[in-house]
């Protein structure tokens, strides 16, 4: 049985976990906040750039269009090679946030593998970083420092630099997955096609949409159409950044808060332990001075 010394280290090395674990959830709060706040103004714009892509797509993949760079839209193009975009965290204590985005990715890869499509990785985060190096799999472009302080600057660069290889024939596919933001209480695992622009189901199953939009092969229009394009792609991959911050400090508040919770019941039951071993100690001590008195007599 230890003793009442170690076990009287034992509460104050719990204890004292348990200030920085509950200070780092108040930190968490903080900045959750904040980022919540920058993830809900920045999902409306984000939303409205991809509807109006994602009716372009539809409506050049009906009507078909003498549009530059038809490619961006055309889902129907054979895939050989796929580039995934996955955004993980620069650091730990957050739960099991960075292993579900690693799931999602390698369940990405097993996927594409079996359909023989040769599949090249961007990771943002040191921690899905350094778990695919540990792994011995091979990472085109590694980004540290990222996800922690998203910038658009940062995000333009990076989305940049795999639309350049989408362009020249390098990939056909880019696939974005990150966890996403939900509610104080929970994230999930967003996948979407960041190029071709996907058609949503209900407009692909639509015989008549409701539209004013007309897609014309003049110059002006492909003007539009392709400074609308390069938005559409930095500002996804900034919203994405953006989203995945909101859900890291999510669920590192909630770790947090677990592990609080759960060093104030190691707390409990050590101060159990304690007082046991001390009223143990006094009745040991009581027996010896009983004893002593007994057989003095």
């Amino acid at each position: 049985m230890a003793s009442l010394k170690d076990i009287k280290r034992k509460i104050k090395s719990v204890q004292n976990t348990q200030k920085t674990t509950n200070a780092m959830k108040l930190v968490s709060v903080a900045k959750l906040k904040k980022a919540e706040e920058a993830a809900k103004k920045s999902k409306l714009y984000a939303q409205k750039i991809r509807d109006i892509l994602s009716e372009i797509s539809y409506k050049i993949h009906k009507y078909g269009s003498a549009i530059s760079n038809p490619k961006f839209y055309n889902v129907d193009a054979p895939v050989n090679k796929v580039d995934i975009i996955f955004i993980t965290a620069d650091k730990g204590l957050c739960g099991g946030f960075n292993m579900a985005t690693i799931h999602a990715t390698q369940k990405l890869i097993e996927e594409y593998k079996a359909k023989k499509v040769k599949v090249r990785l961007r990771a943002i985060g040191k921690k899905g970083i350094e778990f695919f190096n540990f792994q011995g799999i091979d990472i085109l472009e590694g980004y540290r420092g990222v996800s922690s302080m998203p910038t658009y600057e940062k995000a333009q660069s990076i989305i940049d630099e795999a639309i350049k290889d989408f362009n020249s024939g390098a990939t056909d596919k880019i696939i974005m997955v990150h966890n996403g933001y939900k509610n104080m209480i929970s994230q999930e695992i967003r996948i979407k096609d960041i190029v071709p622009i996907q058609m949503p189901l209900d407009m692909a199953n639509t015989e008549k949409f409701d539209s004013l939009m007309e897609v014309e092969p003049s110059n002006e229009d492909d003007t539009i159409i392709g400074e609308l394009l390069k938005k559409y792609l930095e500002y996804g991959m900034y919203y994405s950044l953006i989203d995945s911050l909101a859900a890291e400090h999510c669920s590192r508040m909630q770790a947090m808060d677990n592990a609080s919770k759960n060093a104030k019941a190691k707390v409990k039951e050590l101060d159990l332990a304690y007082n046991k071993a001390r009223q143990g100690n006094i009745t040991t001590e009581l027996i010896e001075i009983i004893s002593g008195v007994e057989s003095m007599k």
